[in-house]
């Protein structure tokens, strides 16, 4: 007999309590659960569920699982764009929304190389109501220049600016106000550099060449975040061949996804000024913006657990941890990475759970 999988359409409150979960997992506010067999939404008593209106924003979790209705007057787009930086134009992609109105907006940033895009996230985060960019930095995947860590993080201002301006904020009805930065591995520590140096921070007026009523941001969020100065510390001392040499030898999977740019010439740039980029050295220039960092047992836990730790010790400070039993590239719990991101993007933190898998979930204080 077929076996009909379910999985809960609200984020499943057990996994903070310790609560064993049901067979079928269901709490008191869940609107249906969906038939991964059947691919259709089904009451929990199994009837047909009445399919929401267009416009309707998701419960958090049925965002990371099914697909909204169709909007008729206000559609989800894709829409191919270049943003300019320093001269040179990196490729992008904004993911929009659909409904009509401005919308908050995710600014998403990939890891080095970036095989990883996290365009599941993406389109999940977009399923919830929010507008999602994602870029490539220049001299990666075919953006113009020339690729370095230290041009990312500049490209990642150029971007934040980029939604900040009027016209961003009139052609794609983005949320000024409602902005949230969020990066996995080098990209994570992009965002929280980005944030940390952010021009607006402490400004909510309106500023020239910004969009009206542009503040700080709404939110950072850290995906295993590479902690880039202490774990390349080896390549700066004083006999360092053989660190350079496991380094080189670890970035296996760049081929020609940074043009010229080779694992050799990224160790010599970090020997250079890998010393500077620690995210301990950015916490004292975070706001108490809500932060939300998901970190992967099997990666960057330890030092992300770290950070997260020393920013919630801060008065008035929101931050939320979670840490996935999975690697770097949160290979095998996707779902779990998507249910944690969109739900903290619609509660800000209050709940956060990764049911089916095993997680341990550090609510905000």
């Amino acid at each position: 007999m077929m076996k009909i999988r379910t999985i809960a359409a609200t984020l499943m409150i057990g996994a903070l309590t310790g609560a064993a979960p049901a067979s079928r997992p269901v709490i008191p506010s869940l609107p249906y659960v969906i038939d991964f067999e059947r691919g259709a939404p089904l009451l929990t008593g199994g009837s047909p569920a009445t399919p929401p209106r267009p416009g309707t924003v998701l419960p958090v979790a049925d965002a990371a699982i099914a697909d909204p209705p169709r909007d008729p007057g206000h559609p989800a787009a894709n829409r191919q764009l270049l943003i300019s930086s320093h001269g040179y134009e990196m490729n992008a992609l904004f993911l929009l929304a659909g409904g009509a109105g401005p919308k908050p907006t995710l600014l998403l940033l990939h890891g080095l190389p970036g095989n990883e895009r996290n365009l599941d996230l993406a389109q999940a985060v977009r399923r919830a109501g929010w507008n999602v960019l994602t870029f490539t930095y220049r001299g990666a995947w075919g953006s113009e220049g020339t690729f370095s860590i230290q041009h990312a993080l500049e490209d990642t201002q150029v971007a934040l600016a980029f939604l900040r301006t009027p016209e961003t904020a009139r052609r794609y009805q983005v949320d000024p106000t409602r902005l949230v930065v969020a990066g996995h591995s080098m990209g994570g520590f992009a965002a929280a550099w980005t944030a940390a140096n952010d021009a607006v921070a402490g400004n909510r007026s309106a500023r020239p060449g910004f969009a009206d009523a542009a503040g700080p941001l709404a939110g950072l969020i850290l995906l295993d975040a590479w902690d880039i100065g202490p774990s390349t510390a080896a390549l700066r001392v004083g006999d360092a061949a053989a660190a350079r040499a496991e380094f080189i030898a670890g970035f296996d999977d760049i081929g020609h996804s940074l043009g010229p740019i080779t694992a050799a010439d990224l160790a010599d740039e970090l020997a250079r000024r890998g010393a500077q980029w620690q995210l301990a050295a950015l916490a004292p220039r975070l706001s108490t913006s809500p932060m939300l960092s998901v970190y992967a047992r099997h990666g960057g836990a330890a030092e992300n657990k770290a950070f997260a730790d020393t920013l919630r010790r801060r008065p008035g400070a929101d931050v939320t941890a979670v840490e996935l039993d999975s690697d770097h590239a949160f290979a095998d719990k996707r779902i779990a990475l998507t249910r944690a991101v969109v739900g903290w993007l619609e509660t800000r933190g209050q709940v956060v759970s990764t049911w089916p898998g095993p997680a341990q979930v550090q609510a905000r204080r």
